[in-house]
């Protein structure tokens, strides 16, 4: 584990690698031109893939250094999976997104620079702007928002806030890497205006604001062509067009040719070693089916990556430290609470009272649903959940009932343990020899809380072709009854309880979705225990290669293997839902926490449906029941089905929130903070009403965007359904008004929107001001009803009036693709410019404004 904060950091906040003495001395940066004429056709080629999971090649002949890379977007894992050091984490992408605060992310990129630091990383992966097209995609959790400008504009704040720190910012994944099912494999079948007007936005937007110094393609195709090696996005689009010259690299085995990716831009294969750009590329340079320049090219952006790397003062390998500053966690915390959505407060239900009694209720009441999983997650430095947020302000006690579980698969053990000598968790003990051996000899020892293991990032040299490795704690029943236990494993294990086998996972495997895709499914055992009394949990695993399954077609393998135990006593629902709703009953203010976690929204699988876990619904309509006005909490990244939302009278909408998750809720919840977030996505009713509900998934190695341009809120007004919450919508604890628009043009390009913003209420809160443009009725395409061109974030105490001013450049904001003409086309006409405080704004403020004379463009 990291070192402690005291020993990490010194009086400035940062690590001590990258003290104030190195940041004022820049290194001296590499001569790349000179450079190339002394690199040999063996280091050239070894520059262009990784050396491992997280580093670039160094080549100390001529002293170029290794870079570190590393894991974003909402935290930074650092070069571990196993046993990683500490980080922050934030709330997940559509949390961040639902802040629409610009300000506020380039804050968030700073605290990610400085982790960066911390964990001695050159270069940031991240952030996700890909489009969430649909509800069920996997990794929906980690994007901003369904609408381009917004992601763009965002994307745009944070990488600002991570570079104005010397970090590379690296945007990902370039592009329309919109689902998980088939996600290496999946041809993305798009307009060029869709592709354009949509996929490509985010990224063309951010770049404008900001030129993030890297960005990482797509697993997927793109019209027939692999996002690493499509001459059309990386050469003619990002290259040509929009002349951006920093760093391509792959996703993490997402190259899938030498020649192709080389001559279409892909600088850097991830991770390493190479498998496509060792000896084959030096072939296809000798045999000249790949031109020394076009390779000199890739090598010169890796070099100037070097040399990004060097200005920022991080030893090269520098070790991995713990930051955790007392000022990132009031950020953290902040931001998870600015992050929260009213979807509904009817009849005042909120704030809550903190000198009533309440009764907290709910699967994800006691747990800390801290982020999605996949490359997002990352071991905190510590966690609240949000009983915990709720306790700590509570005055007049607090009730508490499970109802129901929300887990897909058991709960992991690993924190509910307790090792030999009374510490927190477990001890692993790692040998080479299988336990059968007269003679083990013990390789190494750790004490683990986490009881999650996937050795990946470790880099033991003396491991033989199988190793094995025995954990064991102590678990002490907390109530008598039947308990189940589960294990899933990436290799093989069995687990015992007091010696007694619970869990065989050896013979006869299955596969399942653990260890993205790597693991089985979880097999369970039950075991009738005592309260209060101790049991030894014992578990022996072989690492991957004892494993004789036959691994799923399109799964990559890497590390070394891992386990996953898990338990936890067994619910009669029936029973708990009536428990609950007794309790609710017996107490005026209650709050009920449902929803999703890592589990359910994880890179590697799409959601199956857009429900809840079996039996919440169920338990939300009994606690309604008994309690008309409890407050419904729900957690997840992407939206699920509500079926109770009518009757509820109060819903809040509370993402993954980081660390700080419990306190964030907890803050809004009691009034502390004043609900300002608002929907980045609209949630409909059911699953069958989004626009690509026809047309998700794969089907024949092609995934069919046939909703066109008509994304999101786009595709509700266009077919005139409403939603179940409308994109930009969210409550507030006061009232806003807007009034006085006002629109001043300066020249062609410019136009000013104006508006007064009152807060009419009781409270101090922040309103967003969303501006949106309704294009004319054109001859030539069709046009969504309105788009969002605009929006800022404006703070008032209560009374207070104050006159907002948000720029526009009219060309771009009123601009379509002409696939025609292969340019963007702002047509002559008269533009309805909208102001409101959702897409679905009863009381739209609008006036008009003229675009003179039709005008075509390309670049940023």
């Amino acid at each position: 584990m990291g070192i402690s904060t005291a020993q990490s950091t010194r009086e400035n906040g940062l690590p001590q690698h990258t003290a104030t003495k190195q940041q004022q001395q820049q290194p001296q940066q590499l001569d790349i031109e000179q450079l190339l004429t002394q690199l040999t056709l063996e280091e050239k080629v070894s520059l262009t893939a990784g050396k491992d999971f997280w580093h670039t090649v160094p080549v100390p002949r001529l002293n170029i250094p290794s870079i570190r890379l590393s894991d974003g977007p909402n935290g930074v894992r650092g070069t571990r999976f196993f046993d990683a050091v500490p980080s922050t984490c934030l709330p997940c992408g559509t949390g961040l997104g639902a802040t629409f605060d610009k300000d506020l992310l380039k804050r968030v990129g700073g605290l990610l620079a400085d982790e960066c630091r911390a964990k001695g990383a050159h270069m940031l992966l991240g952030p996700t702007i890909n489009i969430p097209r649909a509800p069920l995609g996997g990794r929906g959790f980690e994007s901003y928002s369904e609408d381009p400008y917004l992601a763009g504009i965002l994307a745009g704040y944070y990488c600002q806030g991570v570079q104005d720190k010397g970090i590379v910012a690296c945007p990902k994944h370039f592009a329309c890497n919109d689902q998980e099912d088939q996600r290496m494999a999946f041809n993305a079948i798009v307009t060029e205006r869709a592709l354009r007007e949509i996929y490509l936005a985010p990224f063309q937007i951010a770049l404008k604001h900001c030129q993030a110094g890297a960005i990482m393609t797509a697993y997927n195709k793109i019209n027939g062509t692999h996002a690493a090696e499509n001459e059309h996005i990386l050469k003619d689009i990002l290259r040509g067009e929009w002349k951006w010259d920093g760093l391509i690299t792959s996703d993490w085995f997402g190259t899938y040719s030498t020649t192709g990716a080389i001559k279409a831009g892909l600088d850097l294969e991830m991770p390493g070693p190479s498998r496509w750009r060792g000896d084959a590329l030096m072939h296809a340079v000798t045999a000249n089916k790949v031109k020394k320049s076009e390779l000199n090219d890739r090598v010169r952006a890796v070099l100037r990556l070097v040399n990004s790397g060097l200005r920022t003062g991080i030893p090269e390998n520098a070790p991995e430290l713990e930051l955790d500053r007392p000022e990132d966690r009031t950020l953290a915390r902040q931001v998870a609470a600015q992050s929260q959505v009213l979807l509904k407060n009817e009849g005042n239900i909120l704030p809550f009272d903190k000198d009533k009694r309440i009764a907290v209720i709910g699967p994800n009441s006691k747990i800390a649903t801290i982020s999605g999983g996949g490359s997002a997650s990352l071991t905190p430095y510590y966690t609240v959940t949000p009983f915990e947020g709720v306790s700590a302000k509570a005055s007049a006690g607090v009730e508490w009932a499970q109802g129901v579980y929300s887990h897909q698969m058991l709960p992991t053990i690993g924190s509910h343990l307790q090792t030999h000598d009374g510490r927190e968790g477990f001890t692993i003990k790692l040998y080479n020899d299988p336990p059968e051996a007269s003679h083990r000899e013990l390789l190494e020892e750790r004490t683990l809380t986490d009881s999650n293991v996937l050795f990946a990032g470790f880099d033991r040299q003396d491991l033989a072709h199988i190793w094995h490795v025995d954990a064991e704690g102590i678990f002490t029943a907390p109530e008598s009854g039947l308990y189940d236990f589960g294990l899933c494993v990436y290799g093989t294990a069995r687990l015992y309880i007091d010696d007694e086998l619970i869990v065989d996972n050896v013979e006869d495997q299955r596969s399942g979705p653990s260890f993205i895709g790597c693991g089985t499914v979880e097999e369970t055992g039950t075991k009738e225990l005592v309260a209060g009394q101790h049991y030894k949990i014992f578990l022996r695993w072989a690492s991957a290669n004892s494993s004789t399954r036959v691994k799923p077609d399109g799964v990559v393998l890497f590390g070394h293997g891992g386990f996953r135990i898990a338990g936890c006593k067994r619910l009669d629902f029936d029973v708990s839902i009536m428990e609950a709703a007794d309790l609710a009953r017996s107490v005026d203010q209650v709050v009920l926490f449902t929803g999703l976690s890592g589990e359910w929204e994880s890179e590697g699988q799409d959601r199956p449906h857009m429900n809840l876990p079996p039996s919440n619904d169920d338990l939300i309509s009994a606690v309604l029941d008994a309690n008309p006005n409890t407050v419904i909490v729900v957690q997840s990244g992407t939206p699920v089905a509500m079926p109770w939302a009518d009757k509820a009278k109060a819903i809040v909408q509370a993402w993954f929130g980081g660390n700080e998750t419990g306190n964030g809720i907890a803050d809004v919840l009691y009034g502390d903070v004043n609900p300002s977030g608002k929907l980045p996505l609209t949630m409909p009713r059911r699953i069958q009403d989004n626009p690509a509900y026809s047309n998700y998934r794969c089907e024949g190695g092609r995934t069919l965007y046939g909703e066109d341009i008509y994304v999101g809120y786009r595709w509700y007004e266009n077919i005139e359904t409403a939603p179940l919450f409308p994109f930009g919508h969210g409550l507030s604890y006061t009232t806003f008004e807007m009034t006085n628009l006002e629109l001043r043009q300066g020249g062609s390009n410019n136009l000013t929107v104006i508006c007064q913003v009152e807060n009419n209420g009781g409270r101090a809160g922040a309103q967003v001001v969303q501006v949106y443009v309704a294009a004319p009725k054109s001859q030539y395409v069709g046009r969504p009803v309105k788009e969002l061109k605009g929006f800022t974030k404006v703070f008032l105490e209560a009374g207070e009036t104050d006159k907002v001013e948000i720029d526009l450049d009219l060309v771009q904001a009123t601009s379509y693709w002409d696939e025609i003409e292969d340019k963007w086309c702002s047509e002559a006409g008269t533009y309805k410019i909208m102001v409101g405080d959702s897409s679905a704004a009863t009381n739209f403020l609008t006036k008009e404004a003229t675009v003179e004379k039709t005008t075509w463009w390309s670049g940023l």
